[in-house]
């Protein structure tokens, strides 16, 4: 049984511990039990992963993935909200397969196991570098769900041609097939942003793109694409290429018009002008 924590029992640890939610770190607490069973039936989980969470600050979203998975790994860097999770944990979810990293999520290599999937209410500012971090490096992640601002939620689920696709939507799409998966009210968050969130849901795609190597080379593209929106990508590929003819060389060799612009492409066609570089 798992006693999920509501909005006075999360104001109330803070308090007992001394801790409010800080910008700098881009915490906004998940206040709602409704909105974490929203959230956690939204990842689509069997029951049989191991879910590794980013970010859990006092606990209610962990919470609720432990009524749902086997096994949960949080991973947090602020050293008292760590220190208490446990114990949290200990009272509220008792016999829980539960795992604490207490760690700087961006530089975290290792884990206790190898994760099936991915939840987690990401800090606003580091929400993309910190999903695609995981993804490069627990490739056993074959699923996930995340709660971002609503406008980076837009991008990283944007389609080739929209407004807002650009490089966090070319470099997702490399690992898996996403699209948003509902809005979350701002009255649910502690404290509440000024910004409205969303939810993302993904899916590793079946069979990889390439290797390492490939992957670095696809960045440096979608990179060089999106660095100057306006220009052809026969212009935007120039530096990357060595010059504004090779670039043209390399685009006719995959197929692709030098003529377009990077967000007419999809990840396919970055993966192709990366290959056409290396013949």
């Amino acid at each position: 049984m798992v006693e999920l924590l509501g909005a006075a029992d999360i104001r109330a640890l803070a308090d007992s511990l001394g801790v409010a939610p800080t910008k700098k770190l881009g915490q906004n607490f998940v206040t709602d039990p409704n909105t974490i069973r929203r959230i956690v039936q939204a990842a689509k989980l069997t029951g049989s992963e191991t879910v590794v969470e980013i970010g859990p600050g006092l606990g209610s979203l962990t919470l609720g993935l432990l009524e749902q998975a086997k096994n949960v790994i949080a991973v947090e860097i602020d050293n008292k909200m760590a220190a208490a999770i446990e114990d949290t944990i200990a009272k509220r979810a008792p016999g829980k397969n539960f795992h604490l990293v207490s760690a700087d999520a961006l530089k975290v290599t290792e884990l206790p196991m190898n994760p099936d999937a991915l939840v987690a209410n990401l800090p606003y500012n580091i929400s993309v570098p910190v999903l695609l971090h995981f993804l490069e490096q627990f490739p056993t992640i074959n699923s996930g769900l995340v709660l971002v601002q609503a406008e980076v939620a837009h991008r990283l689920a944007a389609a080739p041609g929209s407004k807002v696709y650009g490089v966090p939507s070319a470099k997702l799409a490399w690992y898996a097939n996403a699209n948003l998966a509902g809005n979350i009210g701002r009255n649910i968050f502690w404290p509440a942003p000024n910004v409205d969130s969303a939810l993302v849901y993904f899916s590793k795609r079946e069979v990889p793109l390439g290797s390492e190597e490939l992957r670095l080379e696809t960045f440096a593209v979608i990179d060089n694409a999106f660095s100057q929106r306006r220009k052809t990508l026969r212009q935007a590929l120039a530096g990357w290429a060595g010059s504004a003819q090779l670039a043209e060389e390399i685009m006719t060799r995959a197929g692709i018009d030098s003529t377009k612009r990077g967000e007419a492409l999809n990840i396919l066609d970055f993966v192709a002008i990366a290959k056409a570089k290396q013949v």
